[in-house]
């Protein structure tokens, strides 16, 4: 008998396999992941198992939970294609796996750095033998090279630090974080990486690269040369759809999933960072969110779809970084704001309301010490599901409690 497929046994996947148990599901359930590993979380991938004493996954579920789950993981193995009119799965050994519903949550991939000369002293981070990798080269003194000042490069140079390299970011834009990171805060992430003594070279291109495998030299644009142990290339993930695309399922940055995360296949879901999808708090805005939360509540949303469930998507996407003691959280998109307004928090901590035309609450972004703005925050994003109109001047004013607003 058909049961229920999951390809990909990431956060989305796993977290998906456990939500159709949880729903109640009873019948079959296999998971198909590519790694040798446990299905693990990529967040500490930056971070613990750059710096801990003794890196190892963070997994999702261990054997035992799988196994009392009734979750079939095929670990090591790839689906090759999909024959939607029969409803299987053809695998990379050459079995199939027949479904009565399927999901699809092969996540993303890094962006490929469009230039000849790398070998085997350049690296890209996505799975934990890549971090495994990296780590090799993060001692004292020793220089590395991070092409990209997003998120993952930035946590990764100071995990680095932290090791005692000699870290040197390059990012060609005008200044790190400029996809969704409002320049005030990525000002503050800027600062704090050059005082502790991140060189951090903005504006900037990369002319040519060449990589003997024993070191990388980068020349620059402007001239500089860069010389590193190890180039760690950070510029952008993009989906994996290839199996999507071949079996003829509809593609729009990813795969095209509607609000309940069904593809153009009635049959067949799609969650994570491989689809986009509409948000409903953006007026049905098409997005495409690499977040670790996102890739839960997708999880967990296609999983009782699956099931019949009929129910939309109405989360409020968050984000959140830790790098040097500071933590950055985002909950919504700043780019739909057209006003922002400012709430000091004491200790350097801040945060910035993103305001629409009409007042509405479109996002709140803040940064500060360890967890200083994480309640304001999820205050935030609870105002934004709501579509309030807060009042601008209570919003600045950290006298003004934000559950007061939140209540109102």
């Amino acid at each position: 008998m058909a049961g229920m497929v999951i390809i990909g046994a990431g956060e989305c996947g796993t977290r998906a396999a456990f939500a159709l148990r949880e729903a109640g599901f009873d019948g079959e359930i296999t998971l198909v992941g590519a790694e040798p590993h446990l299905p693990y979380e990529r967040p500490p991938l930056s971070k613990e198992a750059m710096t801990g004493d003794a890196p190892s996954i963070k997994a999702i579920a261990d054997a035992a939970r799988l196994a009392d789950h009734r979750i079939d993981l095929s670990g090591l193995m790839t689906a090759t294609s999909i024959d939607r009119a029969n409803r299987w799965v053809r695998l990379a050994d050459g079995s199939d796996l027949a479904y009565d519903k399927l999901l699809i949550a092969t996540g993303s991939v890094p962006r490929q750095l469009p230039l000849p000369g790398l070998g085997a002293r350049s690296a890209y981070l996505r799975t934990f033998d890549d971090a495994l990798r990296i780590r090799r080269h993060l001692r004292e003194g020793a220089p590395l090279a991070i092409v990209g000042g997003g998120f993952i490069g930035l946590e990764l140079a100071a995990s680095a630090r932290k090791l005692g390299a000699a870290v040197t970011v390059i990012e060609a834009q005008p200044r790190i974080l400029m996809r969704g990171v409002p320049g005030e805060i990525a000002e503050v992430v800027h600062d704090t990486h050059v005082t502790e003594g991140v060189d951090i070279v903005c504006g900037d291109g990369i002319a040519a690269i060449e990589d003997d495998g024993e070191t990388v030299r980068i020349a620059l644009s402007s001239g500089r040369i860069i010389d590193a142990d190890l180039a760690v290339i950070g510029i952008g993930a993009v989906p994996v759809t290839t199996l999507a695309e071949t079996a003829g399922l509809a593609l729009n940055n990813g795969i095209s999933v509607d609000a309940q995360l069904r593809t153009s296949d009635p049959h067949v879901f799609a969650a994570g960072d491989c689809c986009s999808f509409p948000l409903a708090v953006y007026g049905g805005r098409r997005v495409r969110l690499e977040a670790w939360r996102s890739a839960q509540e997708h999880g967990a949303l296609a999983a009782r779809n699956m099931l019949g469930a009929g129910e939309a998507h109405a989360c409020v996407p968050w984000f959140w970084s830790d790098q040097f003691g500071l933590t950055l959280q985002i909950a919504g998109l700043p780019d739909e704001g057209e006003r922002t307004i400012r709430r000091d928090l004491g200790d350097g901590a801040f945060i910035l309301f993103h305001l629409k035309v009409d007042g509405r609450l479109a996002a709140a972004s803040g940064i500060g010490p360890d967890n200083a703005v994480a309640r304001d925050i999820r205050l935030a994003e609870m105002l934004i599901g709501k579509m309030a109109r807060p009042d601008p001047e209570a919003l600045a004013s950290s006298a003004v409690k934000l559950k007061s607003l939140l209540a109102a």
